[in-house]
């Protein structure tokens, strides 16, 4: 049975995910799907706006067989670090195929420029442009006129050549394949029934109707949105004398997020006041989220690779694969909470995400 890797948010997961798990099963009618997923934060920072054992059961509802988890330390942060994570679990997990959207559906021209962006000559223009002061997405983007490469690529593209330079790195024998995108991720405008993850948050927050665009009733859980945890970011900043001691906080930045913490009128107005060319707004938003929940530069230091594979999931195929696969992996698989510094992050990151710590307790079987 040929293994198929996904690495997903679903925050929340659509019709657009149920094409995406649909198309999988044309190209490999005999296969079990293993999802790697963000849990109850996600990678432009952002909280989920379901937990993440909500979207476990809906995605096992939906065609997945195993669903683990990509821990805090890797889904709250920049793409480089969030692919190497997720390339890492799927390739202890010895899947056989990555499927992933893409906007230009180009898997060959991806990996050109996934070749490109391993050369030296790439990487010293990225920080020449960086420099001037463009920021890192961007700066990555222009890099690739120097090749004589005028590119337009979407956000998946982009977090496909990430995936791809890991599998390189790693030596990995997971075939990369693409799906074509079918709406742009950034699009919040909805015509018919497929729309992006963010068009259908911005209707959720005011209330909207979205049910032709997801499979399921998302008005039966309970949702979560960066504004409901404002006041707390609020009393963290303005009590904490040493921002800067925070992932991703540079030095200098933290005098912005000081000055405008009482000028904010919630977590998205304080985003746009501290914004600037260099610093972008998904930026901007993880490192809220990682003074949030106390997520500092000495933890994420000693936190670079994938310790352990946590089981949040899985159906009858899940399990038989898990009993298969422990024989080889060479790092624990786990489904019960373990003392480790990574686990315990994300105890915290839960706590504060739900106020309880039930949330950590369970395993979701179908």
């Amino acid at each position: 049975m040929t293994t198929i890797g996904i690495i997903c948010e679903y925050n929340p997961f659509h019709n657009g995910h149920q094409y995406h798990i649909a198309e999988i099963k044309k190209l490999f009618p005999d296969s079990r799907i293993i999802c790697v997923m963000s849990g109850n934060y996600v990678q432009r920072g952002e909280v989920s706006i379901i937990n993440k054992w909500d979207k476990t059961k809906i995605a096992l509802d939906y065609g997945i067989d195993l669903v683990v988890e990509l821990p805090f330390v890797f889904a709250s942060q920049g793409a480089d670090i969030f692919c190497k994570g997720s390339i890492s679990i799927l390739d202890y997990l010895n899947v056989d195929y990555l499927v992933f959207g893409s906007e230009c559906n180009d898997i060959a021209l991806l990996t050109k420029l996934a070749n490109i962006q391993q050369s030296s000559k790439y990487n010293d223009i990225v920080k020449s442009l960086m420099k001037e002061g463009l920021n890192y997405p961007t700066a990555t983007s222009k890099a690739f006129l120097h090749f004589d490469l005028n590119l337009n690529l979407g956000p998946n593209d982009t977090l496909g050549l990430g995936y791809i330079r890991e599998l390189k790195k790693l030596n990995s024998k997971i075939k990369p394949i693409t799906i074509k995108r079918t709406n742009d991720y950034h699009d919040t405008n909805i015509n018919g029934v497929i729309a992006s993850a963010k068009a259908i948050r911005e209707q959720l927050k005011k209330s909207g109707d979205v049910s032709s665009l997801l499979p399921y009733d998302i008005n039966k859980y309970k949702l979560h949105f960066n504004n409901d945890y404002f006041t707390l970011l609020k009393y963290k900043i303005i009590s904490e004398n040493n921002l800067k001691q925070y992932q991703t906080v540079d030095e200098g930045i933290e005098n912005r997020i000081k000055k405008y913490i009482t000028k904010a009128k919630d977590f998205e107005d304080l985003v746009l006041k501290i914004k600037t060319k260099r610093y972008t707004y998904h930026k901007i938003s993880r490192m809220l989220i990682h003074i949030l929940v106390s997520f500092t530069k000495k933890e994420a230091k000693n936190l670079n690779d994938i310790a352990y594979i946590r089981i949040l999931g899985f159906n009858h195929i899940g399990q038989t694969y898990i009993k298969e696969i422990k024989k080889h992996c060479p790092i624990p698989i786990i489904s019960k909470y373990l003392k480790h510094p990574m686990l315990t992050l994300e105890e915290r990151t839960s706590l504060i995400y739900d106020n309880t710590f039930e949330y950590d307790k369970k395993i979701i079987k179908k």
